[in-house]
């Protein structure tokens, strides 16, 4: 079993999923940085200065919470409004972004089969036999039906 293990793990498809996946955490991470870094400060400064990260409603609990955090150690239950729509736009740019990727790959997998293959060129001897046959031909219009006669 572990010999199968072994063959599955080291397979190509299974090393360039690996890769994919550190690649696509590492991708998840800049976006995270990007949304709540960059975009979600200055929208929140347009709409009034409302940070997202801390936009929340509490739904179950006695006092008054500035914070998540602060609402989660008093056991109060809250409903994150900010930071669902943080994870919504995250979404939104990592399935942009694939988009754009499988557009990429797309095109250029229509540009691979569009281009037909060049015909190899034929060789010198084989473009003089032919030369032959057909001069052969032309004399002999019996051979031009299969029945060549010598």
């Amino acid at each position: 079993m572990l010999k199968e293990f072994r063959e599955f793990a080291l397979k190509g498809n299974v090393l360039d999923m690996a890769v994919g996946i550190i690649i696509g955490a590492a991708f998840g991470a800049i976006v995270s940085s990007l949304v709540d870094d960059i975009l979600m400060p200055p929208i929140g400064l347009l709409l009034g200065g409302v940070d997202f990260s801390q936009f929340f409603v509490v739904l179950k609990g006695e006092g008054t919470f500035n914070t998540i955090t602060q609402a989660k150690q008093a056991g109060a239950v809250t409903w994150n409004i900010g930071l669902f729509i943080n994870a919504l736009v995250k979404f939104l740019i990592v399935a942009f972004a694939v988009f754009l990727l499988i557009k990429v790959v797309n095109r250029l997998m229509r540009k691979r089969e569009e281009k037909p293959a060049a015909a190899p060129e034929v060789p010198e001897d084989i473009r003089l036999l032919r030369e032959i046959r057909d001069a052969l031909q032309t004399r002999n219009p019996a051979a031009k039906e299969g029945n060549p006669t010598f």
